[in-house]
């Protein structure tokens, strides 16, 4: 039985879930920033999730268009 491809409003939705989670994931990597400007610790893994995150919301916007 041959799958059915995700239709584009489910694509849709699945960026703004991304998009929501990455303007969290940026907010939370702020306040974890010190005060220097260096990213360290916990700040640097949430800015990586964030970039991975904001690659994939990328992903889908050009599988809609």
């Amino acid at each position: 039985m041959p799958s059915t491809p995700p239709s584009p409003a489910e694509l849709s939705s699945l960026a703004s879930s991304l998009e929501e989670l990455s303007r969290r994931l940026r907010a939370l990597a702020e306040a974890a920033a010190p005060a220097d400007g260096q990213e360290e610790g916990i700040a640097s893994d949430l800015w990586e999730i964030e970039r991975v995150l904001s690659s994939a919301k990328r992903r889908l916007e050009n599988l809609i268009r």
